[in-house]
């Protein structure tokens, strides 16, 4: 199926063609754009901030960790959050509503760069405003990295073919908060189950 044009799997959401050819994003994207900027930040880490690499790398692990915090509070609040408006369920829709409305459209299941791409240098201005201009760099690279790890597991969850039994206990933790009622409002995690088993949404 090719990702221009609409499709029984991947219906329309707008009618301006313009605005619908956009509203698709291949999977690749997500590497081709963050790989190369999580490496520059650990580069400039080293390189220009002088942190050393064992520091570098700690903050790298901790940025990861972040990221799974933030995927999950993002996933439990704002993606399943209607605002009692007229535009609230238009919002909603947009934001996630899309994905569980039609989960198996496979280039609808990463972010348009048009918005990931906004959100890395918001949250590198958090993180340089938090962190000041030495840690912030590595700190963000293992944040983007933790995206990257988010958005290629949740497409794999739904359109590979797991075999390692970890990835297919995330495969069923996902697909339960899709299909199964019961774990509607549970389940947030997708790359990792642990959150959902601290705050009890497991």
């Amino acid at each position: 199926m090719s990702m221009f044009g609409a499709s029984e799997e991947s219906p329309r959401m707008f009618k301006s063609n313009f605005l619908d050819l956009f509203s698709r994003t291949h999977w690749a994207a997500v590497p081709l754009l963050y790989v190369p900027a999580s490496a520059f930040l650990i580069y400039w880490s080293i390189a220009s901030a002088e942190v050393t690499i064992a520091v570098s790398a700690g903050l790298f692990v901790l940025g990861v960790i972040t990221w799974t915090l933030t995927e999950y509070w993002l996933h439990r609040t704002f993606f399943h959050w209607i605002p009692e408006t007229s535009w609230g369920p238009k919002l909603h829709f947009f934001v996630h509503g899309v994905h569980h409305d039609w989960p198996h459209d496979r280039y609808r299941l990463v972010m348009p760069p048009a918005v990931s791409i906004t959100l890395f240098f918001t949250f590198l201005g958090i993180f340089y405003l938090a962190l000041g201009s030495t840690y912030c760099w590595a700190f963000h690279a293992g944040f983007t990295a933790g995206y990257m790890l988010y958005d290629m597991t949740h497409y794999y969850v739904h359109h590979g073919k797991p075999k390692s039994k970890l990835v297919k206990r995330l495969r069923r933790h996902h697909m339960s908060h899709h299909f199964n009622n019961k774990f509607k409002e549970r389940r947030f995690g997708v790359s990792n189950r642990v959150w959902d088993k601290l705050f009890g949404t497991e």
